[in-house]
């Protein structure tokens, strides 16, 4: 008898260490959300944190990844580069090997390459970066890199779809540019204007302002030169309490151009823009809340009914779900074996088929462009701040209409 217990009992034993090691391998990632907090842009990051969070207990209750966890911790780098720097270095000291960034161009770039050469300097305690909204061109092309990946549209892509869907309006014939004056605002006058001399010549360009990101209280004298250049159509890439203001100014001083932004739906811009914003404002990004069969529906009123806020950024939920898939395929949550399982990964968000473009670690997604207009309850169901106004789908684009080369020259380790 007890030599027919014995490769029982050691089975058993064999199998209860399986498990035991399989439940010592879950791990709770845990990632560092380095973004402004404080300061004028607060509202944005504090919202965008909520977002992140949101998505990632969806994730560990669902158990996406299987039975490791998400934990996202917010960072205040005030908006600045400098500061985001430091906050990275007390991130890595801390342990966090997954950082998240998304306000500023200005800062992604300090943060690229600050983690090249901490990756370069410490093999085996690697950090990812998980960019979600710094859309300057150059972080996939000139200074892309094996850490960084881009869960945004570039402003390159976004433009070449705003600028399409312009191209067919015979209405528009003077367009005026104002944007912030650091990388991405550069990038998206540059863009526009060569788009628009593209596809439009006889649009004249009849302005072009760069303003001090987060220092501008009064727009007035700027809506006042809008004004007095006759255009019929303004094209902006200013985000948070810049764009806010702007609009603010152009509602006070009755301007009637079109506005086409790239953020009209982030926080604080909804509510200044109310009613005088309606048939007026446009915005192009990878996804509207009120899209062609309102997926993400659930997680809109989910969002909402906890913090009483708004879900607008879809990267949150295409970043953890492919994370939680790299994990599930690298059976490792260790940054270098994830970056290779991210690499080329093709996944359904809720905009659609995605893929992170192996080349330059660019995400390669159908982009839609929105109008804001009054909630009917058909096609516009949801509103944005409780305004009574929301989005309206003009377009959704397929994937390659907004596609991008790119000059990407991708180092790999080893």
């Amino acid at each position: 008898m007890a030599t027919y217990c014995r490769p029982l009992i050691l089975s058993l034993s064999v199998a209860a260490a399986m498990l035991m090691h399989g439940a010592a391998q879950a791990e709770t990632v845990k990632m560092a959300f380095i973004d402004p907090l404080s300061g004028p842009f607060a509202p944005v990051g504090q919202g965008l944190l909520k977002s992140w969070q949101y998505i990632a207990e969806m994730a560990n209750q669902q158990k996406w990844a299987g039975n490791d966890t998400f934990e996202i911790v917010g960072f205040d780098n005030k908006a600045s580069p400098q500061e985001s720097l430091t906050q990275l270095k007390s991130a890595i000291d801390q342990g966090y090997r997954y950082i998240i960034q998304g306000n500023g161009s200005g800062v992604a770039l300090a943060l690229v390459d600050a983690i090249n050469k901490h990756n370069e300097r410490n093999p085996g305690k690697e950090v990812l970066f998980i960019n979600y909204a710094a859309v300057d061109p150059d972080l996939t092309n000139s200074k892309c890199s094996f850490w960084h990946f881009r869960f945004d549209a570039n402003s390159d892509q976004k433009m070449e779809a705003m600028t399409t869907f312009m191209a067919k309006d015979q209405s528009i014939k003077k367009v005026y540019i104002i944007g912030q004056n650091y990388a991405f605002g550069h990038q998206v006058t540059r863009a526009a204007k060569d788009y628009l001399k593209r596809k439009r010549p006889d649009i004249q360009i009849v302005g072009d302002d760069l303003h001090p990101i987060g220092q501008v209280k009064d727009f007035s004298p700027y809506v006042a030169k809008i004004k007095a250049s006759g255009a019929d159509t303004v094209i902006t890439g200013n985000w948070g309490a810049d764009l806010a203001l702007l609009i603010k100014a152009a509602k006070d001083a009755d301007l009637k151009a079109n506005f086409y932004t790239y953020y009209g739906s982030t926080t604080g811009v909804p509510t200044a823009m109310g009613a005088a914003g309606a048939d007026r404002v446009k915005y192009v990004g990878y996804w509207n809340v009120n899209n062609e069969k309102f997926v993400g529906k659930d997680i809109v009123e989910g969002f909402k009914k906890k913090y009483n806020d708004d879900y607008y950024a879809m990267a949150t939920y295409t970043g953890i779900h492919m994370l939680s898939k790299a994990f599930k395929e690298a059976k490792s949550t260790d940054p270098v074996k994830v970056a290779s399982a991210l690499e080329g990964m093709k996944d359904t968000s809720l905009n659609g088929d995605v893929e992170m473009r192996k080349s330059d670690h660019q995400l390669q997604q159908p982009l839609y462009i929105a109008t804001w207009v009054k909630v009917n309850g058909k096609d516009v169901k949801f509103d944005q701040e409780n305004t009574g106004y929301g989005w309206k789908t003009d377009v959704k684009l397929d994937t390659f209409v907004a596609t991008q080369p790119t000059s990407c020259q991708m180092k790999r380790p080893g």
